[in-house]
């Protein structure tokens, strides 16, 4: 290798890690920063009592509850239809006009702005429907919000998978089902479940489809057809509106630990799951 090939690789590789150690510090600035602010307010109180004055004084157990309760309906409705469309696309099926259809829909769903969703369930779920804002409607919402990240997620998961596994698993009897259950989807899991936290933590931070759809009471909902307020809309409105900064910071570290957490207890149990798997 001549001596200017070798200094053009230096540089490329200098600045790759220029940019790669730009990425992390400005990553970790932004947290310890958020954190630094925000761990002093989290208290026993804060995580247990409901906002009052407009969220100025009090904690935020009911943004909390809010929040769980919208994600969850959300993850239940589209992790289903997501992954047994990323099932039907990479395996009982071939590439055709119909597929690239579906791609296609996928594709330009996940383009769509999130204050459009919002609308959308605003219009359908809030009014059409009857629904009024609710947990469900918002929930609703962002699973149409989520379906194409977990549909291209568990596709791409499930096409990683060596296809000699299939060959082997039909070369011991098992049938197109038993094959994909008990061969590829374990094989896939972790790709999955990826994808599944993406969509997780695209649902705790969402502000404006939530706002349009599930509402901002600050009461403690007691069922699906309540209002409800998330963490992310709770800490977007007493930014913006300033009524409190100092809760503010304390929501945003709080759903930092949250995402954190969610990831890392995962991970392990996907780890613990795919050991016993082999």
């Amino acid at each position: 290798m001549s001596p200017h090939v070798r200094r053009q690789e230096r540089l490329a590789k200098g600045v790759i890690w220029m940019a790669a150690v730009s990425v992390m510090a400005t990553l970790v600035f932004i947290i310890l920063y958020i954190l630094s602010r925000g761990l002093p307010v989290i208290s026993w109180s804060f995580l247990t009592e409901i906002p009052r004055s407009m969220g100025r004084l009090g904690g935020i157990s009911s943004t909390i509850v809010g929040s769980l309760a919208v994600t969850v309906v959300a993850i239940v409705i589209a992790v289903p239809f997501g992954i047994g469309t990323a099932i039907y696309l990479a395996e009982y099926t071939r590439e055709s006009f119909i597929t690239k259809i579906i791609r296609f829909s996928a594709e330009s769903l996940a383009g769509i702005p999130s204050i459009v969703f919002g609308l959308f369930g605003f219009i359908f779920f809030v009014i059409f429907l009857n629904l009024g804002w609710s947990i469900l409607s918002g929930g609703l919402t962002l699973a149409f919000m989520i379906l194409p990240t977990v549909i291209r997620t568990s596709e791409e998961a499930i096409r990683g998978v060596p296809y000699i596994l299939r060959e082997v698993s039909y070369s011991l009897g098992a049938n197109k089902w038993q094959t994909v259950s008990r061969v590829v989807l374990p094989s896939a899991m972790r790709g999955i479940v990826n994808g599944v936290l993406l969509s997780i933590g695209r649902c705790v931070a969402e502000t404006a489809a939530v706002m349009l759809t599930a509402g901002s009471t600050l009461r403690m909902p007691d069922s699906l057809f309540a209002p409800a307020r998330t963490m992310a809309v709770h800490f977007y409105i007493l930014a913006r509106e300033g009524i409190s900064l100092e809760n503010a910071y304390g929501t945003a570290a709080l759903l930092i630990l949250v995402i954190f957490a969610i990831n890392v207890g995962a991970n392990i149990l996907l780890d613990r799951f795919m050991t016993k798997g082999r």
